[in-house]
């Protein structure tokens, strides 16, 4: 087998959509293998695979008892043979996993006698230190399936030498959590809330009102000229480092208006400077919810 093949370590919690991330490995040319055990590793390496494969992708998780105390040693002995690995955490809120269990009616392989969700917080805290050495660690919880499999082929079908930065903007509430997968947060608290004014409470942050109240005032055109200064600056040196993912993370109290607001603007700033730059409203249907039940007590 060629060693310089690149071999990514698809792993993370169970109902988090690794499934889904290696059929979009496969379709972009990889090898796979699902359920890998991590010992029978250096032999699969050893079988003569085409060369025409883009790299390999295996799956390792805790269906495999022994993972968690083989993998670092199995890697470590390979790398001087020149083998390089990627490791990959995907991970989702309790929420979306116990919603994705229900619909699935599946067993979660850690559950037993304990309930799914007992299951999922022992998984969670097993995989911690795995999750702490990933080079990617990727929250599924606000993917669809469709989105999940398109941003994983997108990212297996780049070529290693010219990977560009991927920019994920990102507007959350903190009343809700600061998200996990952030590079830089911003808290936006300090200017005025929309939410306080009754023609606007219903609205967010992406409609014409909401960004005019917003965005128009001046303490908010200072501080989106001086944060997308710090930006322009910084994102170069992200890319020159090698990074490959940035969140950037916007955050008011309930993520519906003013993150949602900021977090547009900065995008619009991004987007004619970096081609792979998304942007995601985290926690906007959850306010939305949250207004409507004030609105009816």
């Amino acid at each position: 087998m060629p060693e310089k093949l690149k071999i990514i370590i698809i792993t993370g919690v169970s109902g988090s959509g690794k499934s889904t991330a290696l059929a979009a490995f496969e379709d972009a040319g990889f090898y796979c293998v699902d359920n890998m055990p991590v010992s029978l590793l250096p032999d699969f390496l050893n079988l003569p695979l085409k060369k025409e494969f883009t790299g390999l992708a295996f799956v390792m998780d805790l269906r495999e008892k022994d993972f968690l105390d083989k993998y670092e040693s199995v890697f470590e002995s390979l790398k001087p043979k020149g083998y390089r690995f990627e490791i990959i955490f995907f991970e989702a809120d309790e929420n979306t996993l116990l919603r994705r269990y229900s619909q699935t009616r599946r067993f979660h392989p850690l559950a037993r006698n304990k309930g799914v969700l007992e299951g999922i917080r022992v998984e969670k805290k097993k995989m911690a230190p795995l999750r702490r050495v990933a080079r990617q660690v990727i929250d599924t919880s606000k993917y669809t399936v469709h989105e999940l499999k398109s941003v994983i082929f997108d990212m297996a079908r780049e070529k290693e030498k010219q990977i560009p930065l991927r920019i994920n903007i990102l507007s959350f509430g903190f009343k809700y959590g600061v998200p996990n997968d952030a590079d830089l947060v911003m808290d936006v608290r300090f200017i005025d809330n929309p939410y306080f004014i009754p023609d606007l409470k219903p609205l967010d942050g992406r409609t014409p009102q909401v960004q005019g109240y917003v965005l128009h005032r001046d303490v908010t055109r200072t501080f989106i000229e001086k944060y997308t200064d710090l930006l322009d600056f910084l994102i170069p040196l992200y890319e020159r480092e090698g990074k490959a993912y940035l969140t950037i993370a916007i955050g008011c109290t309930g993520g519906r208006h003013r993150s949602v607001a900021i977090a547009c603007s900065i995008f619009e700033h991004v987007r004619p400077r970096n081609r792979w730059v998304h942007l995601l409203h985290r926690d906007i249907e959850k306010d939305e919810e949250a207004c409507a039940t004030a609105d009816a007590s």
